[in-house]
């Protein structure tokens, strides 16, 4: 089982992804955990990646790429994945497709696209913002956030559509109700493959 979440900021991924990777037994890999890793321990990749994302922009693709290849190759090798904010643009998919061709059962199989009104987004966010304390959530990055998914990553949809990996699942609703709505819309999707 190999899963890519995308969703703007705020809308649930990370939640779901977590609850997708215990349901099927396969491996959360959240990019902005790692990055967040990566910059608390001061690594090279850390460094570089630290400003972009102090200001909410997207880090560049070949860092993206440099941190996150092993991880996804390891994890389908021992039974699949789910990605958690990569890719974030239609250059990152188009790259990782091309280097996951010569790979045998690396490839994606499902994109699930959560859908969220923009206010509940906004509500979302700055509520963990208090709660969390996180500085990367005030309310200018958030913003900014959600104007870059807008530019950059929504577009990265039809890359996925054009293959017809992309489920939509309506991502304003209660935690359950939308992981039973992905588990049903994801195996729908693999039975009609298989």
């Amino acid at each position: 089982m190999r899963l890519l979440m995308v969703a703007p900021p705020g809308a649930g991924k990370g939640t779901q992804a977590r609850l997708l990777a215990e349901h099927y037994g396969i491996t959360h890999i959240s990019s902005g955990d790692l990055f967040r890793r990566e910059v608390a321990a001061g690594t090279p990749i850390g460094r570089k990646a630290s400003e972009y994302l102090r200001r909410g922009d997207l880090v560049p693709d070949e860092l993206v790429l440099e941190m996150l290849g092993r991880p996804v190759v390891d994890a389908a090798a021992r039974g699949g994945y789910v990605l958690d904010g990569f890719p974030r643009s239609r250059p990152q998919a188009e790259e990782a497709y091309r280097m996951a061709q010569p790979l045998e059962g690396v490839e994606l199989q499902s994109v699930v696209h959560l859908e969220v009104p923009r206010l509940e987004l906004l509500r979302r966010l700055l509520a963990r913002a208090r709660s969390e304390g996180r500085r990367d959530d005030d309310r200018t990055v958030i913003e900014h956030r959600l104007e870059v998914y807008d530019r950059e990553t929504e577009p990265m949809l039809a890359f996925y559509a054009e293959r017809g990996l992309v489920v939509d699942v309506d991502g304003d609703q209660e935690v359950p109700e939308v992981f039973e709505a992905i588990v049903g819309a994801v195996d729908a999707l693999l039975a009609g493959l298989g």
